[in-house]
């Protein structure tokens, strides 16, 4: 016997989208953003709303006793100019009752010809497809429906051949975590595969990845969103972008530090607070930035060495930098904490950063269980 599907609202019903600010209407459905409306008048710069729609970590949750569940999207990929391919669409990934129960290519969609990274030139409209997960395990489950963390997707329709009802409360910690493109984890091979999402399944948590790819630059527009958002644990990961834009000097650099960790003390006083500095990379260990694609699609620099030491910007003195900020706030502040990002990847592990900054899929996944193997371990300052 056949069940008819029925239509499930995206909002407003029992559905709960998690790992989203702010849910944008557009003429197909819903887009999910990660950072919240009104912060899209304080960047010019049209990446930061391109990575704000890219879903990392954002998942639809509910409970249900369907076997089949059909999900109608609409992708927008990026092919840049430079490569007639397009971008990988990423994958869906449904979890049932915690587990990984089956993965989908998300289906080509809208189509952005980019002249750049952020630089939309032209968009070729798509339809949206329909995605079909069935054989679901009988009886009610919990289900987390894991959206691509590299492609925006617009929301048009969930069906369920089965009742669906609201997520049970679960009572876990909130972690809120803000990065850069190495957080953002585009090159993982799915969004459960970035490392603060198997960190947070090890650490039994829920996390709310704020990472922006190319944009984590201390904007204080995310710390206030931050500030005003519930957060039981919180972390940041800076540095890389500040190097490789040559965004500071380090006259400049630490007021920042300061002024974002300030803004946030002021909606999470007591709030354990990890501040991690990066990850290794080479190419700017003792040299500044700015960055550029070499013919060997390798990431490196082409700032002058000899500027660090009037106060340039390289991955060694922002390291030391962030220490120090630490180090001094510590004295009224026990609950801040700092993470040498090389204990994530460090020098002995540079091979795997495929074009000389990004981590491989393989290399995130370790990274997210030693983030859990410090930060969420017995002396670790995400401790319950």
């Amino acid at each position: 016997m056949t069940v008819a599907m029925r239509a499930v609202p995206l909002t407003g019903g029992p559905v709960e989208l998690r790992g989203a600010l702010d849910v944008e209407i557009t003429p197909t459905g819903v887009m999910p953003s990660r950072l919240p409306a009104w912060t899209r008048e304080q960047y010019q710069d049209a990446g930061v709303h391109g990575a704000a729609v890219m879903p990392s970590g954002v998942r639809l949750v509910f409970r249900t006793d369907a076997c089949a569940l059909e999900f109608e999207i609409l992708t927008s990929t990026g092919q840049l100019d430079s490569d007639p391919g397009l971008r990988p669409t990423g994958m869906l990934e449904l979890m049932v009752n915690g587990t990984l129960a089956a993965r989908r290519q998300a289906p080509v969609g809208n189509v952005l010809q980019m002249a750049g990274p952020g630089q939309v030139r032209r968009v070729i409209p798509g339809e949206p497809a329909v995605v079909r997960f069935a054989g679901l395990l009988a009886g009610m489950k919990d289900i987390e429906l894991w959206l691509p963390q590299q492609t925006p997707t617009e929301l048009v329709a969930l069906r369920a051949d089965g009742d669906v009802l609201p997520p049970r409360s679960e009572g876990r910690r909130c972690w809120v975590h803000h990065g850069s493109s190495i957080s953002h984890c585009i090159e993982a091979d799915g969004p459960t595969g970035t490392w603060p999402v198997v960190a947070a399944a090890l650490g039994g948590v829920d996390v709310i990845n704020l990472s922006q790819a190319g944009n984590a630059l201390l904007d204080p527009y995310v710390a206030r969103t931050i500030r005003d958002m519930p957060a039981d644990l919180i972390s940041l990961k800076v540095g890389i972008n500040i190097v490789t834009l040559a965004a500071f000097r380090l006259r400049t650099f630490g007021p920042a530090v300061h002024g974002f960790l300030d803004t946030i003390r002021d909606g999470h006083p007591d709030t354990p607070l990890l501040l991690m500095s990066p990850i290794s990379c080479p190419a700017f260990e003792d040299s500044p930035g700015p960055a550029m694609i070499s013919p060997d699609g390798k990431v490196t620099s082409v700032g002058d060495p000899a500027q660090v030491a009037a106060g340039a910007l390289s991955l060694a003195v922002v390291r030391a930098e962030l220490e120090r900020i630490v180090n001094v706030r510590q004295r009224h502040d026990p609950h801040l904490h700092y993470l040498d990002g090389r204990e994530l990847l460090g020098p002995n592990d540079t091979d795997d950063l495929a074009d000389g900054l990004h981590p491989t899929a393989v290399a995130y996944r370790r990274m997210g269980k030693r983030f859990a193997a410090h930060t969420f371990a017995d002396d670790g300052p995400f401790t319950p």
